[in-house]
């Protein structure tokens, strides 16, 4: 892997991370929410947001903030996936109420992600999640989420659904005006082409460049970084998807995330647009 360079280190400063793991969790994590706050606080980023596939982080964000020193700011969200009641308005309305910032499909307990069996660490077996009734259309709880994600102001991001789902979820959404979120579309089990990215930057749904899936090899850093310059910086935001207690440390996963692209060519200013600009932008932080 590569060792960081000092535009890597120059870059962190103030960058924003939105898809980070860390304890509490029913799955190993190398950190718990207080460390990961301070070591990104140590590391001059601006903000991270927590990520649980299976409880509300916004009272832990909450709590971190309120009872920790550091100068990034944690940021609360939720997947909906089985404990949360799957495809739960109600749900998402006290998250939202409680400022979260990033509503995701289900994740690891999507009728799509289980076509390909458990993920690490799944502890009990359940039926699939889809977005989409037998007809192939966007049931009546998934409209109603993206009306409550709207009145909030928060961003609603595809999960581990299948591509087709993404795609009208990316549509249907974008037609409401509500802001989306194409999640990890190098991911295996959530594959979405290049071009098919670019069609949904254009409709103004933000794509999210995964760290992870280059650094457990299920794609290359040089196909991820053509897909950037497919896509367009100004639509991408990086993330490390990282926080696992097996892998490297989310905020030395960014660096290596940063170095790995610049040395494909990305430009600095392309880096500080996907971790900085654009993040911000997703958090409702800026226009």
């Amino acid at each position: 892997m590569p060792e960081f360079d000092c535009t890597a280190d120059r870059l962190i400063q103030g960058a924003y991370d939105l898809h980070m793991h860390a304890a509490p969790s029913p799955f190993h994590r190398a950190m718990d929410d207080f460390g990961l706050l301070e070591e990104a606080g140590r590391a001059g980023m601006a903000g991270i947001v927590l990520k649980s596939h299976y409880e509300p982080t916004a009272a832990r964000a909450e709590l971190v903030n309120t009872h920790c020193s550091s100068c990034c700011t944690a940021y609360g969200a939720i997947a909906l996936n089985w404990p949360v009641g799957g495809l739960n308005p109600y749900a998402v309305e006290n998250a939202l109420r409680r400022n979260a910032r990033i509503v995701w499909m289900p994740t690891r307990d999507s009728a799509n992600s289980l076509l390909s069996g458990n993920m690490p660490g799944d502890f009990f077996d359940r039926p699939g999640i889809s977005a989409v009734d037998e007809s192939g259309r966007l049931k009546p709880e998934v409209y109603q989420i993206l009306e409550i994600a709207k009145k909030y102001n928060a961003v609603v991001a595809t999960g581990h659904l299948s591509a087709a789902e993404s795609i009208l979820l990316c549509r249907k959404g974008r037609e409401q005006g509500v802001r989306m979120i194409l999640t990890h579309p190098e991911f295996d089990r959530t594959v979405v082409d290049a071009a098919t990215q670019k069609e949904m930057a254009d409709l103004g749904v933000f794509i999210e460049k995964c760290w992870q899936n280059i650094g457990d090899n299920i794609c290359s850093a040089e196909e991820m970084a053509s897909h950037i310059r497919q896509v367009g910086a100004e639509h991408c935001f990086l993330v490390t998807d990282r926080g696992q207690g097996d892998r490297e440390r989310p905020v030395e996963a960014l660096g290596r995330y940063f170095t790995a692209l610049l040395r494909l060519g990305l430009t600095e200013d392309q880096l500080y647009t996907m971790s900085h600009t654009v993040p911000a932008q997703v958090l409702g932080l800026s226009a």
